[in-house]
């Protein structure tokens, strides 16, 4: 069995203004759209929230990224609309990785099949940590966005080099 994971398809990565943009995402709607469609009901979204206060190396983090200490209720942080049903159901984390205890709950022991934002963050913390836990997955290349086009293609090679706990797919090849 594959599971779909949709990684933070959410207005801090979608609007336009903010400094976390991810320029592509518009580009990634309808091959994700494509995936939920084939992968339901086993599809989970992800969201990145800010912690309520940065410890250690997030300190850091937050001082260069101050606009994004909001609570997990801010509109920055919700699904963008075209997602926002899946609200109910996503896997919250203030971590770059989603992978974790509730992820790998919702996956079980089958495949993990990855789309999102951003291609070279939480994308990729997320492939690589499940791969660590023993677990398949597929990115599909053309359902991902980064915050530019080369971060987004060096983080492709990147994934491609953990062939074969990671395999760099299509959205042909997912669908298929």
């Amino acid at each position: 069995m594959s599971t779909l994971v949709v990684i933070d398809m959410q207005n801090v990565f979608a609007d336009a203004d903010s400094p976390w943009c991810a320029p592509r995402l518009p580009e990634i709607l309808d091959p994700i759209d494509r995936l939920v469609a084939a992968y339901a009901p086993d599809v989970v979204f992800t969201r990145f929230l800010a912690p309520a206060e940065p410890a250690g190396a997030w300190r850091a983090y937050y001082e260069q990224w101050s606009f994004a200490l909001q609570p997990p209720h801010a509109r920055a942080y919700q699904l963008i609309d075209r997602y926002a049903a899946h609200a109910g159901s996503t896997v919250d984390a203030t971590t770059f990785g989603k992978w974790g205890p509730e992820l790998a709950g919702r996956v079980g022991s089958g495949e993990m099949v990855l789309a999102g934002v951003a291609t070279e963050c939480c994308v990729l913390a997320t492939a690589v940590a499940a791969a660590d836990a023993g677990v398949r997955v597929r990115v599909v290349a053309d359902a991902c966005a980064g915050a530019d086009d080369v971060s987004h293609e060096q983080a492709l090679g990147v994934l491609r080099l953990l062939t074969p706990l990671v395999e760099v797919v299509t959205l042909a090849e997912a669908t298929s």
